[in-house]
């Protein structure tokens, strides 16, 4: 696998080492000897899959401590634009953000250390997204900012009006009115 440094410390693209034939292809989606050697060591307990349609748009969530989560995503059938924001207090690059296209044909994963919101939004008819989480879910400890956040710059690529949301996912705030429960690291 070649790992691909962003312009935030810590997040990073997976692109894995495909092998293609007259059958089809292989890849190894997940090693642990190879994640712990290039990105570093991350225990991941627990796998999610979800399934959405063009213009749905989840996020940006986070799990507050002590129950934070980092993740490594991935999708598996169809188009997304994944995002990972800073959210941390003191960082310098707090409320900037990473996208990456994740589709079924690049087979690039995307890995979102602990201390950063995370959404999609679905580009194509259909995606199945998966996502690996190294802390199991805790509803009480969920937290989000604002998805349509525009000082956050970023391009979800959907109009607005093809926006498909939860109704949890209207009620986060804005950046410049969250209190981030998570502090920088050097």
């Amino acid at each position: 696998m070649e790992v691909i440094k962003t312009e935030i410390e810590g997040v990073v693209i997976i692109e894995p080492r495909i092998f293609k034939d007259a059958r089809g292809y292989f890849f190894e989606s997940f090693s642990q000897r190879e994640f712990d050697e290039k990105v570093g060591h991350v225990e991941f307990v627990q796998d999610n899959e979800s399934m959405s349609s063009y213009g749905v748009m989840r996020g940006l969530h986070f799990q507050r401590p002590p129950y934070t989560q980092a993740k490594l995503v991935r999708c598996v059938r169809g188009k997304v634009l994944d995002v990972a924001v800073d959210i941390r207090k003191g960082s310098p690059t707090y409320g900037r953000h990473v996208a990456v296209e994740l589709t079924e044909d690049n087979h690039r994963q995307f890995f979102i250390p602990k201390g950063f919101a995370h959404g999609f939004a679905v580009l194509s008819e259909t995606a199945v997204f998966q996502y690996k989480c190294d802390e199991f879910y805790h509803p009480e400890a969920d937290g989000g900012i604002s998805i349509l956040d525009n000082s956050l710059g970023i391009d979800w690529r959907i109009p607005t009006e093809h926006a498909i949301l939860s109704e949890k996912d209207t009620k986060h705030p804005l950046l410049k009115d969250f209190d981030s429960p998570f502090d920088f690291k050097h």
